[in-house]
C-alpha cells in the first residue's frame, strides 16, 4: 500500500515549481490532492495532469492566499470533496526585489500578505477540521533567506523568517491536537527564478554552494513527503534544511 493512500491533502501555489513537485510526490504515494493557485487556467490543467498520471483525485481550485474569504472558501471546499483534510502545505509565494531604499511599501505588504498572512489564513481555516479529527500535518515552505537574510530582498526574508516563527508558534498551539507543524527552507532551486540568472551569476551562486548544484523541486518534495508520513511522527515546530549546505 502506497504511504498516502487514503489522506487528503491541500497545497497552494502548485500550479509549477515546487508546487507542482510536491504535488507530483503525494500523487505518487497515492494521497487526494486539492490545489490550489491564483492561476485558473494552470491550476486546472495541473490537477488533470496529475489526475490521469496517477488515477488519484485531484481537483483544482482558483484562489488567493491573502484573501481570508478565499482561504476559508477554498478549505471549506476540499473538506466537501474529501471528507477529510489531512495535510496542509502551505507553497504559494511571490517575490518583489528590491534594495530596501527603493522598495516601494506595497511591495514589502503584497509579499508579507501571500508569504506569511496566507499561510496563517489557511492554516487556522484547515486547524477548524483538523482539530475534530484529531490529527492533521501543516508543512509550510520558508526559505534558506529567511534564515540568512539576503540584500534585494527584505521584504521576502521577512516574510519567510516570519514563517519559521508561525511554524513554531502553531507547532506549540496544535500539538495539543495531535496536528504537527513544521517548515521545509529550500536553498537554491533549479525553477524559473535561478534558470533566468545569467552564467557569470549562476557559478558565483554555485561557489557558495558545498555541494556545488543548485537543488531540484524534487528534493524539496521528497523532505515535505516524509513530514507527511507516518515516519514522522515525532517531528514538530522544526525547520528542515535543503539547501546543499549553503546555511548549516
Amino acid at each position: 500500500m502506497k504511504k498516502l493512500q487514503g489522506k487528503a491533502a491541500i497545497i497552494t501555489g502548485a500550479q509549477k515549481g515546487i508546487g507542482y513537485a510536491i504535488a507530483e510526490c503525494l500523487s505518487s504515494m497515492g494521497a487526494d490532492l486539492f490545489l490550489t493557485d491564483i492561476n485558473e487556467e494552470g491550476i486546472k490543467k495541473a490537477a488533470h495532469t496529475l489526475s490521469s498520471s496517477f488515477n488519484n483525485r485531484v481537483i483544482g481550485y482558483a484562489q488567493d492566499v491573502s484573501r481570508e474569504p478565499d482561504c476559508e472558501n477554498a478549505v471549506k471546499a476540499a473538506f466537501d470533496a474529501f471528507g477529510k483534510i489531512d495535510i496542509l502545505i502551505n507553497n504559494a509565494g511571490i517575490t518583489r526585489d528590491n534594495l530596501a531604499i527603493r522598495m516601494k511599501e506595497k511591495d514589502f505588504d503584497d509579499v508579507i500578505a501571500v508569504n506569511l498572512k496566507g499561510p496563517f489564513l489557511m492554516s487556522r481555516a484547515a486547524f477548524k477540521y483538523m482539530s475534530k479529527q484529531r490529527a492533521g500535518r501543516i508543512i509550510n515552505i520558508s526559505s534558506v533567506v529567511g534564515q540568512s537574510g539576503q540584500a534585494g530582498q527584505a521584504n521576502y526574508a521577512s516574510s519567510k523568517a516570519g514563517l519559521i516563527g508561525l511554524t513554531k508558534s502553531l507547532a506549540r498551539e496544535f500539538a495539543k491536537r495531535n496536528i504537527n507543524v513544521n517548515a521545509v527552507a529550500p536553498g537554491f532551486i533549479e525553477t524559473d527564478m535561478t534558470s533566468a540568472l545569467d552564467e557569470k551569476t549562476k557559478q558565483a551562486l554555485l561557489s557558495q554552494i558545498p555541494l556545488e548544484r543548485l537543488g531540484k523541486p524534487a528534493d524539496v518534495a521528497n523532505a515535505v513527503a516524509f513530514l507527511c508520513c507516518e515516519e514522522s511522527s515525532y517531528i514538530t515546530g522544526q525547520v528542515i534544511a535543503v539547501n546543499g549546505g549553503i546555511y548549516i
